[in-house]
C-alpha cells in the first residue's frame, strides 16, 4: 500500500502502459482517474478497478479544457489530487518527408503541450498535497528511430520540460516532477503497429538480441511497477530526473559489427 489514499490522474489509461499503471496504483492503495479515447475499454478498466476506486473520463487530451475537466473530476470525486501521470501519447510513424506542419503540430499538441497543460492546471492541488508528476517519455527522446521523427522530437521536448519544471516546481511549490523513458514495450498498440509494418502475428516471440538481449521486450506491468517508486513518498526529494527503463544502455551504445548483428554471406 505504497500509495495509500493518494488520488492520481493517469492519462491514456484505457490500454497499454497507462492501464497497467492505473491497475498498479489501485493495488497500492490509490484512487485513480482513468482517461482515454475508448469508452468501452475504459468501462472494462473501471470494472476491474472497482467503481469506488476509479472514475472514467473519455476525451481527447488535446481538446481545449480537457486538463481542467480531468482535474475537476479528480477533486470533485475524491476530494483531492496527489499526482498526475502524463502517459497519453500519439505514436505515429513519420520522417522528414512525411511530416508536414499539421502532423507535427498534432504530435506536439498531444505529446508535449497537453502534459504541460495538465501540470499547470493541477499545480494548485499538487502544491497543497506536496504531490508529484510522472511523465512517461521514451528512449526515442535522445535521437529516435528513423521512422519516428515527430514522435521522437515530442518526447525530447517532454524530457526538457521534466528537467526544467522538476527544478522550478520543486523549489517553488514543493512539487516533484520526474520522468521514465521506457524502451520497447509490448502494448496492444505496438502489436498492431508492427503487424501493419509487415511483421508476422508472432513477431515479438523471436527478436534479435541486438534489440532484446533478454529474449523479449518489456511488458506494460513492468513499466507500471517502476512508476510506483516515483509516485510514492519513497522517492523522497528526488525531482527533475529522467530514468531509462531499457535492457541495454540507452546512451553511447555501440553494438558489435560482426555476424551477431550483420548477416554473413556464408
Amino acid at each position: 500500500m505504497r500509495l495509500l489514499n493518494k488520488v492520481i490522474i493517469v492519462t491514456g489509461s484505457t490500454t497499454g502502459i497507462g492501464k497497467a499503471i492505473a491497475l498498479r496504483c489501485v493495488l497500492e492503495g490509490a484512487r485513480v482517474v482513468v482517461h482515454g479515447l475508448e469508452h468501452s475499454l475504459g468501462q472494462e478498466v473501471i470494472r476491474e478497478l472497482g467503481k469506488d476506486k476509479a472514475v472514467l473520463h473519455i476525451e481527447d487530451i488535446s481538446n481545449d479544457g480537457a486538463p481542467e475537466r480531468l482535474v475537476q473530476i479528480a477533486v470533485n470525486t475524491f476530494g483531492r489530487l496527489d499526482a498526475v501521470v502524463n502517459n497519453a501519447a500519439m505514436v505515429a510513424s513519420s520522417n522528414i518527408h512525411t511530416t508536414d506542419r499539421n502532423f507535427i503540430r498534432k504530435i506536439l499538441e498531444i505529446n508535449t503541450i497537453s502534459p504541460y497543460l495538465m501540470i499547470k492546471t493541477a499545480l494548485p492541488y499538487l502544491t497543497k498535497q506536496r504531490g508529484c508528476v510522472l511523465n512517461i517519455g521514451s528512449v526515442n527522446a535522445y535521437s529516435g528511430e528513423p521512422n519516428l521523427f515527430a514522435y521522437s522530437v515530442s518526447k525530447g521536448a517532454l524530457m526538457t520540460m521534466t528537467r526544467n519544471l522538476g527544478d522550478t516546481l520543486h523549489r517553488e511549490n514543493g512539487v516533484r516532477v520526474n520522468q521514465i523513458n521506457p524502451g520497447w514495450v509490448l502494448t496492444e498498440t505496438e502489436m498492431k503497429r508492427k503487424k501493419e509494418h509487415g511483421l508476422s502475428e508472432e513477431w515479438y516471440k523471436e527478436l534479435p538480441p541486438i534489440y532484446a538481449p533478454a529474449g523479449r521486450i518489456f511488458w506494460p506491468n513492468e513499466i507500471a511497477a517502476a512508476s510506483i517508486y516515483w509516485l510514492s513518498d519513497e522517492s523522497g526529494p528526488v525531482s527533475g530526473q529522467v530514468v531509462e527503463i531499457e535492457q541495454y544502455p540507452g546512451m553511447g551504445r555501440n553494438p558489435p559489427k560482426d555476424p551477431s548483428t550483420i548477416k554473413s554471406k556464408k
